[in-house]
């Protein structure tokens, strides 16, 4: 039971329509309740921590100033709206987030009406909430009020800035919040980060712009027909008297600020005061990630999503990882740096992922030939073709679920071409509580499609070396390495670099009964289960494939003339990947093996340790073990 005296404020607050009741003396007091709370939570249930306490007066502000849920409130990036969650009534609940069968990750209107949109991949709030705006004034809703909240880093994104062209251009309403904490996971990168810094807006020139444009209307000067050239003009001369272009108002989109934003009154004041002014605007707050508990404030990278901590010390409490093997991203990170030391040619590239994928480590010893890109994976992947064509060796390693966005890229800008950029698909397959928006569920299966590209999936960190050693060879051509979240195999894991011919997969056991084909790291599991099955008297061949593409023929020749009975395990989805390429080359040869497949099903795979997760798709080791006497 939470300190009643704790939370004496909060605990009457059930809904925003609770907060909004409040004297607005009173949301200081709400706030660092609030923030309280949040700690006292994440303690002990990891998630999100440092973006969503940065955001707890914003979102206090929101709330009080805004009618929802039937004004919208869009977020992007949903790790900064814990806060949002506890107001609007899942306070009690909120012990259960991330957990299988408990609250979200991220927002989703599956979940609450006042989740407006899903906000699991960043940069589509500002598109989503001008598409809310279209919809409202379709259906005559004048007084409904739509608020894109973004931050986190999400501005670097593509999409962000194709939602502020579009806004510029058509008839809306929409406030567009810029929570700017200078920060994604690791630090935000880029000119908009420094532009965002430096960019100045008085109150009093506000004043006096809302003065003048008054005396324009009784003059007659203007109106709609005019009111574009006139805001040009407006923003011409204040970029000259402020020496500084505003690149918001460059694009016809009033813009406020910045403020700070953690003071709650006086963002509930402006707030108020620009709700209902017509246009496209922006109010841009500097906030600081962490924001309330010091070892964030003073490393929020680190405390972006750091585990379990003891909340009066602020000690991470980690846990003894000695004599177990290391993550894949470990691998990854240590390799491609044994690699470049080797290699010139070799450059690494990352869309504001460095320390979740480890390239951090050649970024420290090499910060001259590794990039961070910011939140843009399509510009990282067509970045990386680019210097491709001009005989570089790029790595660029983005998380499976973000690679969906850069589809277009793979095919046009690297495939077509036959770049040889290495593309390393981190936390690929079921990666835990973060949930649908995360899971690298579909990689193999939209990939597999496109000519060009060679495909792989290591098996241990062995291999994961090797295969990374095979994949920067000279006309390897655009290579695919994917590989999971969390820990191998292999304690030992530095070993002899060995090139792996393309295309080869290897037989891990001999039997004659059955045929277990496996891709990746998911075969130790079926391994173990193969093992409990022969202890009862079957004999069963187990092979991993290791390619996707191209297939090794001569693997699938052996299966396809020697079994009948044939399972493919993999961590993806079984409509369209790995077991779907076994059906259809049995088919074109001519073999009739009857083929069950396992993997992840045709659903939305929801949030909860992997293992949950394994277990809830049938591909955890039991449910691998009672498939394969099924089917004996």
């Amino acid at each position: 039971m939470k300190n009643d005296q704790t939370y004496s404020l909060l605990n009457g607050i059930n809904c925003p329509g609770d907060l909004r009741k409040l004297n607005v003396d009173l949301l200081p007091e709400v706030c660092k309740e609030l923030r309280q709370d949040i700690i006292d939570e994440l303690s002990c249930n990891p998630g999100h921590f440092a973006a969503s306490l940065g955001a707890v007066e914003l979102t206090v502000a929101l709330h009080y100033v805004f009618n929802t849920p039937y004004d919208r409130i869009v977020w992007d990036v949903g790790h900064q709206a814990y806060a949002h969650k506890i107001l609007t009534g899942r306070r009690k609940a909120f012990s259960t987030n991330r957990k299988l069968n408990g609250l979200k990750p991220f927002p989703s209107p599956d979940e609450s009406e006042y989740d407006s949109f899903i906000c699991g991949h960043a940069s589509n709030s500002i598109s989503a909430a001008l598409g809310m705006c279209v919809a409202a004034e379709h259906k005559k809703e004048k007084d409904r009020h739509v608020v894109a909240v973004i931050g986190d880093g999400s501005m670097t994104g593509g999409l962000a800035f194709e939602g502020l062209n579009n806004a510029s251009s058509t008839p809306n309403n929409l406030l567009i919040v810029l929570n700017d904490n200078d920060m994604a996971i690791d630090r935000t990168v880029g000119g908009m980060k420094e532009y965002l810094l430096n960019l100045t807006t008085t109150n009093r020139y506000n004043r006096i712009r809302q003065k003048f444009a008054q005396l324009m209307l009784r003059w007659g000067i203007l109106n709609e027909t005019r009111k574009k050239s006139i805001i040009r003009f407006n923003n011409s001369l204040k970029a000259l008297l402020l020496q500084q272009p505003n690149i918001f108002e460059g694009m016809s989109i009033r813009y406020f600020g910045p403020f700070d934003g953690h003071d709650v009154k006086n963002i509930s004041r402006v707030l108020n005061d620009i709700k209902d002014m017509t246009g496209p605007k922006i109010l841009h707050l500097h906030t600081i990630k962490g924001k309330g508990f010091e070892p964030a404030e003073k490393s929020a990278t680190v405390w972006h999503a750091p585990g379990l901590f003891d909340k009066e010390t602020g000690e991470r409490i980690v846990t003894n990882t000695k004599g177990m093997p290391p993550l894949f991203q470990e691998v990854f990170g240590h390799t491609l740096l044994e690699l470049a030391k080797k290699n010139d040619k070799i450059i690494g590239v990352t869309p504001a992922m460095p320390t979740g994928c480890s390239m951090n480590i050649m970024m420290k010893e090499m910060p001259e030939r590794a990039f961070d890109v910011g939140i843009a994976e399509g510009h990282a992947v067509t970045f990386s073709g680019g210097m491709a064509q001009d005989g570089l060796v790029p790595f660029c390693n983005i998380y499976s679920s973000f690679m969906q966005r850069a589809f277009d890229n793979i095919i046009h800008d690297v495939a077509i071409q036959k770049q040889n950029v290495v593309l390393c698909l981190d936390r690929a397959g079921l990666v835990g509580e973060d949930g649908p928006t995360h899971h690298g569920a579909f990689d193999m299966a939209y990939l597999r499609c496109i000519p060009n590209l060679t495909i792989a999936s290591p098996y241990n960190e062995h291999e994961l070396r090797r295969l990374m050693y095979t994949a920067q060879l000279p006309d390897k051509g655009p290579f695919v390495i994917r590989y999971p979240r969390g820990r191998g195999s292999v304690v030992e894991w530095e070993c002899p670099f060995e090139e792996i011919p393309v295309g080869t997969g290897r037989k891990l056991r001999d039997g004659k009964d059955m045929a277990v084909i496996t891709i990746g790291p998911i075969g130790h599991l079926t391994s173990k289960a193969i093992v409990r099955a022969e202890a009862e008297g079957a004999s069963i061949a187990h092979y991993d494939l290791r390619f996707l593409k191209p297939l090794d023929k001569d693997l699938l020749h052996e299966v396809g003339q020697n079994f009948s009975k044939v399972i493919t395990v993999e961590d993806g989805v079984t409509e369209g990947g790995m077991g779907s390429a076994v059906l259809e080359f049995m088919s074109d040869n001519n073999y009739n093996p009857k083929i069950k497949r396992i993997g992840i099903p045709n659903i939305f795979v929801e949030h909860g340790n992997v293992k949950e997760l394994y277990k809830l798709c049938g591909m955890d080791e039991e449910s691998i073990y009672q498939t394969i006497k099924s089917q004996l």
